[in-house]
Parts: C-alpha cells; sequence; structure tokens
C-alpha cells in the first residue's frame, strides 16, 4: 500500500516552485523552503503544526472528560495523514459522506468507517457487500430512515450475498432539517423494517446530524436541537425495549463541528439500559478557522462554560497566504488570491497579517482590511488609503469553513512557527 508520504511531488501540484524535479513527500523539509523567505510560489495554502498540535489537545481533552468517542468526519479535509494522525490521537474510527469517500479510506488503510448518508445504489451496495466479505476486520456503518431505502438495501444485499450482516444506524431527524425520520412512529417502522432482515442488516444504533436545523436565532436553533435530541432518546429506548438492536453496545452518534457539547450532554443522558458507545463526528476541530468555527467555539463557550478550561482553546491553523500584485485604486489592493484557492460558501477570506520579504516577519493586519470580492484567481482588498502594502508584499488571509477551501489544493505545507516548510499533507477529493 502506498501512503501520501511515498508519492512523487513535483511542480504539477499548486504550492510548488516551478522547475521543482520530483521528489518522495517525505523529504519535503529537505529543500529547506521558506515561506517568508518567498520560497513558495503564492498562492500558498499552509497549515500551522503547532496550531495542529493545540487543537488536537483541546480534542483529547474533550473527549476524556466526556468519556466520548471520536470519527472525525473526513470529508472535511480528504487528508489519509490527517486521518491516520486522528486515529493515532485514539479516534474511534473515520466517518465519510459517500461510498467515493470510503474507498478512498480504504486505499489508505482505514478499517472503521461510518458512513453519515443513505447507502443507495446497486454498485455501491455491492462494494460494500465485497468489502465485508473480504476484510473480516473491515467495520462499516451506514444509515437508514426510510422504508424505502431498508428495500433497496435489503434488496442489494440478498443479490450481493456479503458473509455477514450490513450495520445500520437508525436516522431520526426533524422538520425543515435534512435527513432523518421525523416522528417516533415513522422510526419504528423503520427499525421494524431492519429487524425483519437480520440475514443482511444489523440495527447497531441511533443517528443523528444537529448541525442544520433553521433558525433565526442561536436561541431557537439550540431549542429545536434539544428537540430533536429528546426524539433521539425517545427512539432509543423504544427500539430497546422492543430488543432489536444487535448484541452489544448500542451506538449513538451525533456531532458535526458547531453543537457538539450539546451532543455529548444529550446522548449521554439517553440513559439505555444496554452498554452504549457515544460518537461525535466533528470534523474541522484539527484546523479551526477565523471566522464560522471561531464563532461557533466562541457559542459553545456561552452555552458551556465549565469547557474552556479544559486545555488551551482550538486556535486556526489554515493560513492562505497571497502576494499584492497590484495598487491601481486608492483604497484597494488586488491580491493574487481567488475563488480556485479559498472556500466562500460562509463568508469570504480574512486578511489577517501581512509581511514584507527580508522584514521582521509577519505584522498584524489593523481594522480597516477587508477582501469585498473575489474572481477564479484574483481578490479584491479594501484598505486604508495610507496602508504600508505595496506590490510584492505578501498576505496572510484566514479562511471561514475548512472545508471548501481544502477541496481547492492536492498539497498543502506544513510549517513550523517560523514558517519554515517541515512536511506536507495530500488531498484525495
Amino acid at each position: 500500500m502506498m501512503m501520501p508520504d511515498d508519492m512523487q511531488i513535483d511542480d504539477r501540484y499548486k504550492g510548488v516552485p516551478a522547475g521543482t524535479v520530483p521528489f518522495r513527500l517525505d523529504r519535503i523539509a529537505e529543500k529547506g523552503w521558506n515561506l517568508l523567505a518567498g520560497d513558495l510560489p503564492l498562492p500558498a495554502a499552509v497549515l500551522r503544526r503547532s496550531a495542529l498540535d493545540a487543537n488536537s489537545a483541546w480534542m483529547r481533552a474533550f473527549l476524556a472528560h466526556t468519556g466520548l468517542s471520536l470519527a472525525p468526519h473526513g470529508k472535511t479535509s480528504m487528508s489519509p495523514q490527517l486521518f491516520h494522525r486522528q486515529l493515532a490521537d485514539g479516534a474511534w474510527g473515520i466517518t465519510a459522506a459517500s461510498v467515493g469517500h470510503a474507498t478512498t479510506y480504504r486505499r489508505f488503510g482505514i478499517n472503521r468507517i461510518l458512513m453519515a448518508n443513505q447507502l443507495l445504489s446497486r454498485p455501491d451496495i455491492a462494494w460494500v457487500a465485497g468489502e465485508l466479505s473480504r476484510d473480516p476486520d473491515f467495520d462499516f456503518y451506514c444509515l437508514v430512515d426510510s422504508l424505502d431505502g431498508v428495500a433497496l438495501l435489503v434488496q442489494g444485499l440478498r443479490a450481493a450475498a456479503p458473509t455477514r450482516p450490513l450495520n445500520v444506524l437508525l436516522e431520526v431527524g426533524q422538520a425543515g432539517g435534512r435527513t432523518g425520520t421525523r416522528n417516533l412512529s415513522d422510526a419504528m417502522a423503520v427499525a421494524a423494517a431492519v429487524a425483519q432482515a437480520p440475514d443482511v442488516l444489523s440495527l447497531a444504533g441511533i443517528e443523528c446530524y444537529e448541525g442544520i436545523l433553521p433558525g433565526p436565532d442561536d436561541a431557537t436553533i439550540e431549542t429545536c436541537i434539544a428537540a430533536l435530541f429528546a426524539l433521539m432518546t425517545e427512539t432509543a429506548r423504544a427500539v430497546e425495549a422492543r430488543g432489536w438492536f444487535r448484541p452489544g453496545p448500542v451506538l449513538l452518534s451525533a456531532g458535526g463541528s458547531i453543537y457538539y457539547d450539546m451532543a455529548a450532554a444529550s446522548m449521554r443522558a439517553i440513559g439505555l439500559k444496554s452498554p452504549v458507545q457515544i460518537v461525535l463526528r466533528s470534523g474541522c476541530y484539527l484546523t479551526h478557522d477565523h471566522g464560522w468555527a471561531q464563532r461557533a467555539w466562541q457559542r459553545l463557550v456561552e452555552r458551556s462554560p465549565h469547557l474552556a478550561g479544559l486545555a488551551p482553546p482550538p486556535r486556526p491553523a489554515i493560513e492562505l497566504w497571497a502576494y499584492v500584485q497590484s495598487r491601481p485604486d486608492p483604497g484597494r489592493a488586488i491580491v493574487t488570491l481567488g475563488k480556485r484557492d479559498a472556500g466562500t460558501d460562509i463568508d469570504l477570506p480574512v486578511p489577517v497579517a501581512w509581511h514584507r520579504i527580508g522584514g521582521q516577519g509577519p505584522q498584524a493586519l489593523e481594522a480597516g482590511y477587508r477582501l469585498t470580492g473575489m474572481n477564479d484567481q484574483h481578490g479584491y482588498l479594501s484598505l486604508p488609503e495610507d496602508s504600508p502594502l505595496r506590490v510584492g508584499d505578501m498576505v496572510c488571509f484566514g479562511i471561514s469553513h475548512p472545508c471548501t477551501t481544502f477541496d481547492k489544493w492536492r498539497l498543502l505545507s506544513v510549517v513550523e512557527d517560523d514558517y519554515r516548510v517541515s512536511g506536507g499533507i495530500l488531498t484525495f477529493f
């Protein structure tokens, strides 16, 4: 099995200097590159190693405090190197959103996958069935939330004839949310259908996703989340009373990267008679960010102030650097950062620092600097008319929502606090 560190890198990867001959990724530190010296072409996406370490320590402290497990959502980075880092930190497994994700995970040695989605197509069902038969160590879970979905699974699995049943989680949801049964009656009907196909299906637990419930403000959304977990509790207890769960611990899973404190507290309070395994699926914690994730953290501390003291708080690990390429108008600079380089689904990138090659190091940008728009390859930076920025200066941008920036990069350099390149991670979107 070839791992990313063994792969050959050259200047076909964005962020690698032109003319670079192929080299093994695990030898990137030998290049002696330093971003602040201008050794990397910009734009460049980098991960701060010290921030990754700190964020990893925070989540370990949270899990130790709550006694929960973590299956981080791999779609955030689609980086097997980060997956294996998370597993080494004690992650229970890795979450996927599709069989396409799962096939990539398997290629790089991931044995436990929670697919937080429905498994529907005949080829996908056949692939999962084949993996279950081929590898006794493969531990796979997917979701069901309808009678039609259960029927498709039963039909596809019986045709593929795996050597052991497929583990499924019954998903509950709420009106206005995404997937998931909306009430106890429907949930129990789906659970009964799973129980009637023990040759191919095994009901492993209950799942929900609380991250996108609608509401005009935090208080309203959090009230809806409480109602969702009340349905999860009612469903789990009713399914247990009928003896429909598989033998062994009941798996309870929820928790994106925003409300995982509420998810943890709610699932711990379900109170089944059976032993339980509670699995959160937060994926963005490892890199955090300067916008969406930071706001979510601040709200989490407001809800659960006792968590703030567990460990130093998360901090942004991912940065995008660009050059000032033009100062065409007063109060505006054009930078070499565009939609091909950064996600814009929640906020535009946030200018946080600047650097002049040969200078004393990055300096914080004060108020008055704001990215106002982006083209494919250009960004429009509003700045004070007396700004010291000039053509050739470097600007550091934070992001808002890591998932939609990682997918713009095949390679992200890992840097030390002095911006010396000490490693690299590859993504497989």
